[in-house]
């Protein structure tokens, strides 16, 4: 597997696929209409930089967005693995992969996450501590765990 930057011609595709793996966990399709905004990527999104996929000879089996959210912080907008390979550390390795990436930064000392509610138990494993909880930007009143890690050099 290699973890690449995503090209501009795969925004489609890594929608596809966020909606795929949000649909995993069984949520109804009122849910994933009212998700389908916030999942679906532009091609200006992609080409804007901080897309990552990883790269299975080929064939596209996971993603993550990360962004500039303070001085000191980024976040981690998605992350997102085909589900025929949840379970098979594909997620994990995109988690490595974005924290390197933040680290790269010298201003950057923690990583932020919302996570879905499926996702926490990965998130902890990883060494996240929730720090709190935000807004769905799909669902009002939904309310989301927010996580941090601490970038370690």
């Amino acid at each position: 597997m290699d973890i690449r930057p995503a090209r501009a011609d795969e925004a489609d595709a890594l929608s596809d696929l966020a909606r795929r793996a949000k649909a995993h966990w069984g949520y109804d399709q009122a849910f994933l209409d009212a998700c389908r905004d916030e999942l679906t990527y532009t091609a200006e999104e992609v080409g804007a930089g901080g897309f990552f996929v990883a790269d299975d000879d080929g064939e596209v089996r996971g993603f993550y967005a990360l962004a500039k959210v303070s001085p000191t912080a980024m976040e981690l907008d998605a992350v997102f693995v085909e589900p025929a390979h949840i379970g098979r550390g594909y997620g994990r390795a995109l988690l490595e992969h974005a924290l390197a990436e933040a680290g790269r930064h010298d201003d950057i000392e923690r990583l932020v996450i919302q996570a879905d509610p499926h996702a926490a138990e990965f998130y902890e494993s990883a060494g996240a501590v929730q720090i709190g909880e935000r807004e769905s930007a799909s669902i009002a009143g939904r309310m989301l765990p927010l996580y941090e890690i601490t970038i370690e050099r």
